[in-house]
C-alpha cells in the first residue's frame, strides 16, 4: 500500500505556520482529489487544505488548535484501496515527542488500532470556564465586535456539535447591529468538567484575551495569535531591511475633476466603482518600467531582479489587522483591469475568500493610508520586498502656481506620497528618483481621456 504524506501548505511570504482550525476528515474517511480535508489558519489568511490524491485517510498527526511549521507532515492517505479502520486523530501527548518535535513518519505503514471516540470539541473547556470550543477565527470576530464571553454562549451555532462557524457570527452580527442586544452583567457559574475518557484528555482550547486589571489605569490584554505574528513580521522586517522614506508632494486636481466627472458612467458602463487608489497604481507601475531596480528582493549577497511586476495592496480587515492581496502582472493591466482587480480582492479579503495564491509572490506594495485620513506615512517593508509606497489624504490647500503672467495662488488639491525602501540595495537616488517619477506620472495624468 502506498502512503501520500500531506504536507502544511506555504500560505503566503514570510509566513512560516499555520494552525489548525478544523478536520473536515477523520482517520477512515475516504477523500477524492482537491476534497477539503482540514481548515487552517494564519495571521493572513484562514484557507482549506485539499486533498492531493484518492484514497483514505490513514494517519492524523496533529489536532485542531495545534499550530504547526509549513512542510511539516501532519497527516497520510493510504491509496490503492485499502481500507483504513476509523482512528481518532491523536492526542499532543501520543503526536510529539518529549523533546517537543513530531515523530518521524514512517515510511512502512503501521497496524491501525482501533481507539475510543475522541472527545467532542464541542466539549473542550477553556480556561473562560466555557463548555463550547470557539475557533481562532470566531474568538477574533468577537474580539472585533466587543461580544463578551456571555454573549457569544447565546449564538446559535450549526456547526458539527453545535460549534459556533464563521457563518454563524456573520449571521449574528448583522442581527445585532440591526438590533442591538442588551449584555447581562456576567455571573460567575460553576461548569461541570466532565468525566475523563479511558485515552488521555484532549488539552484545553485556548481562551480569547481577556483584559486583566492591574490598577485603576492600567489593563492588560494578551495579544491574540495573529498579533503576535504580525508583530513577529514587523519586528523582522526592521531588523533585516535598514529602513530609508522618501516623500514628495504631488499635484492630484488633474485626477480629482476628471474622477468626479468620470465616475457615475464608469460604474454604469462597467459595474465598477473607481477610486484613485488604480489610479496611482498605474502611475506606480508606469515607473517601476522606468526603475526596474526596485522590483528585487535580496538573498544574501545577490539581488534577485523579478520580471514580474505583482503588485501588493495592503487591505485593511474589519478585524484591524492588515492583508496584502496581489495583483499578479499588474503592469499588463489597463485602468479598468485595475479597478476591476482591486474591488474584487479587496471585497473578498474584508470577506476573508482569498484563496492562498493570491497572498503570495508579490514582488512590491502599495498601502493607501490616505484611507485612515493620514497625510503621510512612513510604512514597514513587506519581506522579502525592498519597496513600500504609501499615498496619503488628497487635501486642498493653497499653492503656488506658475503661469505665463507670473506667479499665482490657487486652491489645488495635494497628496503626500512616501516611498519606505531597503537601503542595502536601494540608495537614495534610486528611491527619490522612482518616488519622483511616480508624482510626475500622476500630474501628467490624461483628464481628457475617456472611460
Amino acid at each position: 500500500m502506498a502512503q501520500v504524506e500531506l504536507i502544511m501548505p506555504k500560505m503566503g511570504e514570510s509566513i512560516m505556520e499555520a494552525t489548525i482550525l478544523k478536520w473536515v476528515k477523520q482517520v477512515g474517511d475516504t477523500v477524492e482529489t482537491d476534497e477539503t480535508i482540514l481548515e487552517i489558519a494564519t495571521d493572513k489568511v484562514d484557507s482549506e487544505v485539499p486533498s492531493p490524491v484518492d484514497g483514505t485517510i490513514a494517519k492524523i498527526l496533529f489536532q485542531e488548535n495545534d499550530t504547526v511549521e509549513i512542510g511539516k507532515v501532519i497527516a497520510l492517505i493510504a491509496t490503492e484501496g485499502e481500507v483504513v479502520e476509523h482512528t481518532p486523530a491523536p492526542n499532543v501527548a501520543e503526536a510529539v515527542t518529549s523533546n517537543g518535535h513530531a515523530p518521524q513518519v514512517e515510511t512502512a505503514p503501521a497496524p491501525v488500532v482501533t481507539t475510543p471516540a475522541p472527545v467532542p470539541a464541542a466539549a473542550s473547556v477553556g480556561s473562560s470556564g466555557s463548555a463550547r470550543f470557539y475557533s481562532p477565527l470566531v474568538r477574533n470576530m468577537a474580539l472585533a465586535e466587543n461580544i463578551g464571553m456571555t454573549e457569544l454562549e447565546r449564538v446559535p451555532g450549526t456547526g458539527k456539535d453545535g460549534r459556533v462557524t464563521k457563518k454563524d457570527m456573520l449571521a449574528y452580527i448583522t442581527q445585532r447591529q440591526t438590533a442591538p442586544v442588551a449584555t447581562p452583567t456576567p455571573v460567575a457559574v460553576a461548569t461541570p468538567v466532565p468525566a475523563a475518557p479511558a485515552q488521555p484528555a484532549r488539552p484545553a482550547a485556548p481562551a480569547s484575551p481577556s483584559p486583566v486589571s492591574v490598577g485603576a489605569n492600567v489593563e492588560i490584554v494578551e495579544m491574540d495569535r495573529m498579533r503576535k505574528l504580525i508583530a513577529d513580521h514587523m519586528v523582522r522586517s526592521k531588523q533585516t531591511s535598514p529602513h530609508v522614506t522618501s516623500f514628495v508632494e504631488v499635484d492630484m486636481t488633474k485626477i480629482v475633476n476628471w474622477r468626479n466627472r468620470v465616475k457615475v458612467d464608469f460604474q454604469k458602463r462597467y459595474g465598477q466603482k473607481i477610486t484613485y487608489t488604480p489610479i496611482m497604481m498605474e502611475a506606480m507601475l508606469k515607473a517601476i518600467r522606468d526603475f526596474p531596480m526596485v522590483n528585487v528582493s535580496v538573498d544574501g549577497n545577490h539581488i534577485l531582479v523579478k520580471k514580474n511586476i505583482n503588485l501588493g495592496m495592503a487591505t485593511a480587515l474589519p478585524s484591524g489587522n492588515l492583508i496584502v492581496p496581489v495583483i499578479k502582472n499588474a503592469d499588463r493591466l489597463n485602468l479598468l483591469g485595475l479597478t476591476e482587480a482591486v474591488n474584487d480582492l479587496a471585497g473578498r479579503a474584508r470577506g476573508n475568500k482569498l484563496k492562498p495564491e493570491e497572498i503570495q509572490d508579490g514582488t512590491i506594495t502599495i498601502t493607501n493610508v490616505g484611507t485612515f485620513g493620514n497625510v503621510m506615512g512612513t510604512p514597514i517593508i513587506n519581506q522579502p520586498q525592498v519597496a513600500i509606497l504609501a499615498t496619503g489624504a488628497i487635501r486642498k490647500k493653497p499653492a503656488v502656481l506658475e503661469t505665463e503672467h507670473g506667479d499665482v495662488i490657487a486652491i489645488r488639491h495635494l497628496m503626500f506620497l512616501s516611498l519606505s525602501y531597503d537601503h542595502r540595495v536601494v540608495d537614495g537616488f534610486l528611491g527619490g528618483s522612482f518616488l519622483r517619477r511616480i508624482g510626475d506620472y500622476l500630474e501628467a495624468f490624461d483628464d481628457q481621456q475617456t472611460i
